[in-house]
């Protein structure tokens, strides 16, 4: 028998009144659908001087940071580096560099990779002591990299970096940790012979990410960061010339295009532990809100308001805020034993996706129920309906901002939520269109687990090994529609190698994308149609839980 939920959980907004006409100045067509006008259908006039010497700047979480597998590794291949490429200003921004090891806390790709070169394409039984001790000498030597070698030496830039993203960390984090206050937050490393993972992997990220020179920098929040760089008015630009010689820098704007990107790990926890904890007292500290998996959306919209005041001191021409995806569409969490009943977007239980329909026993498995993934994305379709207001009180102000609702672009790839199921489609659904780069891919990319039939991908593509965040193609998806959304806002993009503007629709250069992605490219041997793999190394090692925890530790 499943326990009820509290009494305060949220419950599913209404469904539309067929035939309704679209409510004035909402961006969408009734509740529940997507917000599809990113300025919710009200205009803002505005007048701009010059050009601001940071013309993008982030702030977010691993979704922002390029996180992929389990780790921040290529960060020059996260979504706001490759706007930056398309911007035609790749060589001015800056982000954190995560390179050694396999990046930070644990590249599953690169494990998965190392156990196949010593245990061949297929784990057998017989190769269970030889793949253990592959994996456990390769996660000791992550963690002693990053906890006693080269990559706990601290980063001494003076410059703020723009991509100012950190993996983990939510709205209360992204208003309150400094580089000081990560660095408190870290513990005496230790050479754990059992835990072999990197210990506060998201404050030793942070140290890399966020000012820690000159000293006082190291009190800068996220937002603080941000602020900093909008402060930075006026005066001559660093060094880009055009035509007729350095131009004026915009007097009012230090920052030309903000991206606030955060929200998902108000909730994400609960697929990650298959565990929903609902927030309560507490959830507004640093250290006793790790005991929660799910902000209730008072709670949620409680802080956005802190946010949305700070984000509103910031000097920038443009902002724009993304609403947080649906965390039960993410492959992590696979739906089990068919839809609860015909036209239902929900499954009667959903745990990991190596745990097949025949062999899930509910007694046994870690699991939640269809019941508590309803009330999951009712709570963030609730978060996303008090950004849309945050962003319509702003631009009622004169404003500039905009939102991006990338929960109904997550919404529109889903495929065993929608497309595989006709009848489970609101009116509003209709299948994204996938560029022409990745439609002609062969399987096209979809939002299954990541599989590979031993010489290529088999299904899968548009999201990593971890099953929660995307790979180098689907984060150049996320970059094109913010980039649209850029365009309509008038900002100039010019092209990567010349800097001319560009009077022609944007695209992202996926040709580019799909080069450099080697989950879509060449996939592990090892990621099988059983996903044996990963399946044993979570199991034996509990490598998801432990990464994608990103170091929370439990209030106490």
């Amino acid at each position: 028998m499943t326990a009820p939920e509290p009494p305060s959980a949220p419950e599913p907004p209404s469904a539309p009144t067929p035939g309704a006409a679209p409510r004035p100045a909402t961006g969408r067509a009734g509740p529940g659908a997507p917000y599809t006008d990113p300025t919710l259908g009200i205009p803002v006039a505005t007048s701009w001087r010059g050009e601001p010497r940071n013309r993008l700047v982030t702030i977010g979480d691993s979704l922002t940071q390029g996180f992929q597998s389990c780790a921040a590794f290529q960060t020059q291949l996260s979504y706001p580096a490759i706007i930056a490429h398309e911007l035609g200003w790749a060589e001015h921004f800056r982000y954190p560099s995560f390179d050694g090891c396999g990046g930070l806390p644990l590249n599953l790709e690169m494990l998965l990779r190392d156990i196949e070169d010593h245990c061949g394409p297929t784990l057998d039984w017989w190769d269970t002591p030889s793949a253990l001790f592959r994996a456990r000498r390769f996660m000791d030597k992550v963690e002693d990299y990053w906890e006693r070698g080269g990559g706990c030496t601290p980063v001494t830039n003076t410059a703020i970096n723009h991509n100012l993203a950190v993996f983990g960390w939510d709205l209360r984090d992204a208003l309150d940790k400094s580089a000081d206050v990560c660095g408190k937050m870290i513990d005496s490393p230790s050479d754990n012979l059992v835990r072999q993972v990197v210990d506060s992997p998201g404050e030793r990220a942070a140290l890399r990410t966020l000012p820690t020179r000159p000293p006082a920098s190291g009190a800068l929040s996220q937002v603080g960061a941000a602020a900093a760089l909008g402060e930075q008015t006026g005066g001559a630009r660093h060094g880009e010339a055009t035509e007729d010689g350095e131009q004026e820098a915009d007097p009012d704007h230090g920052i030309e295009t903000l991206i606030v990107f955060l929200g998902a790990n108000n909730a994400l926890s609960s697929v990650i532990e298959l565990k929903v904890v609902w927030s309560e007292e507490g959830y507004d500290d640093l250290h006793e809100k790790a005991r929660f998996t799910v902000w209730r959306p008072e709670h949620f919209a409680a802080e956005l308001r802190q946010l949305a005041h700070a984000v509103g001191q910031i000097r920038a021409r443009h902002v724009i805020w993304c609403t947080v995806p649906h965390v039960t569409i993410a492959p992590i969490a696979r739906g089990v034993r068919g839809k609860q009943e015909p036209g239902s977007r929900y499954f009667p239980y959903y745990t990991r996706p190596w745990i097949g329909d025949s062999a899930f026993d509910v007694e046994r498995d870690p699991h939640l129920t269809g019941e508590q993934a309803r009330a999951i994305d009712a709570a963030i379709d609730q978060y996303n309906d008090a950004m849309a207001e945050a962003v319509r009180t702003a631009r009622r102000a004169g404003r500039d901002w905009y939102l991006l609702d990338t929960a109904g672009l997550l919404d529109r790839l889903a495929c065993r939520r929608y497309f595989e199921d006709e009848r489970a489609r609101p009116d509003w659904w209709t299948p994204y269109p996938l560029p022409r780069e990745l439609a002609a891919l062969d399987p096209v990319p979809n939002s299954r687990f990541l599989l590979s039939d031993g010489d290529r991908r088999s299904d899968g593509g548009l999201f990593s090994l971890d099953g929660v965040h995307p790979t180098t193609v689907a984060y150049g998806i996320l970059a094109q529609e913010l980039i649209d959304v850029m365009r309509r806002a008038g900002v100039e993009f010019r092209t990567p190698y010349g800097g001319r503007p560009r009077s022609e629709a944007v695209r992202v250069d996926f040709t580019r994308l799909v080069r450099r992605d080697t989950l879509i490219n060449r996939p592990p041997n090892n990621v099988t149609s059983g996903l044996h793999s990963i399946g044993w190394a979570d199991e034996a090692l509990d490598v998801l839980a432990r990464a994608l925890r990103f170091g929370r530790r439990r209030g106490k």
